[in-house]
């Protein structure tokens, strides 16, 4: 059992049904699952590219990526259908613990002038958008093996129906939210 599953089941459940009085274990809030989305928008000219967000995205979160296709052509953007503009994991049980912890305590402290991240970023039901400017501030991304620096998103899912107890939770986790 990783470090985060167990103090989730033994300081976060009962922190939160004491603040919120939930009747059961059940209904406390829970992290779902972590999604992590790279979009490569500069692939309609470079298929190669793919290939290499495909690369670090398998780096840093040790799962195999699924290729995102584009739904319907935009010719402003020169996006045929069908074609491949990014790649995503879903990360769930033991994997989703181990890049939560990984994220807290190892790569968060990396980005330079970190001040925390913001609260704001909720969805409206309880699930929080994180976004990345690069690759590289994580440890196992080799920075001379990087064939462009690319942002990524990084949405935490959760059971909980407000922000609020979203918050609290991921708070729990020890996310380290702006003040």
């Amino acid at each position: 059992m990783n470090r985060l599953e167990k103090e989730y089941k033994e300081k976060i459940v009962p922190s939160l049904t004491d603040k919120y009085n939930y009747k059961s274990v059940m209904a406390v809030p829970k992290l779902d699952k972590i999604v992590v989305n790279m979009g490569v928008g500069d692939a309609t000219g470079n298929s190669k590219l793919i290939d290499a967000a495909v690369e670090d995205l398998k780096t840093i979160t040790g799962q195999q990526p699924i290729i995102t296709r584009a739904r319907k052509a935009i010719a402003g953007f020169k996006v045929r259908e069908g074609q491949a503009i990014g790649c995503k994991v879903t990360l769930r049980g033991a994997n989703m613990y181990n890049f939560l912890d990984k994220l807290i305590s190892i790569t968060l402290p990396r980005v330079r002038d970190f001040r925390g991240i913001s609260p704001k970023s909720f969805d409206g039901r309880g699930n929080y958008t994180l976004g990345l400017t690069e690759q590289l501030i994580f440890s196992e991304i080799d920075y001379d093996k990087v064939v462009k620096v690319r942002g990524m998103d990084i949405v935490f899912v959760t059971t909980a129906k407000t922000n609020e107890e979203a918050l609290d939770l991921l708070k729990g986790f020890g996310m380290p939210f702006k003040k």
